[in-house]
């Protein structure tokens, strides 16, 4: 294994995790139209996790490109 796969299967672990961490008020009813249409900002740590998921997500295909090109 490369660092290019290492870098690649680490980003991609945590991309998964930031991405279930993020909390959506209304669980499953949201889904099935049982919520209002609220509108909230972000704030304190739903921001920083927010942030690391688009992070993450950019460096995760950064790798993958640059995986493909060397």
């Amino acid at each position: 294994m490369n660092a290019f796969t290492i870098a690649q299967t680490i980003l991609g672990i945590l991309l998964i995790v930031t991405i279930l961490l993020q909390q959506r008020g209304a669980g499953l009813s949201g889904t099935f139209g049982g919520e209002g249409n609220t509108y909230s900002t972000r704030r304190g740590a739903e921001k920083f996790i927010f942030a690391s998921t688009i992070v993450c997500a950019i460096l995760w295909i950064g790798v993958s490109v640059a995986r493909l090109l060397f």
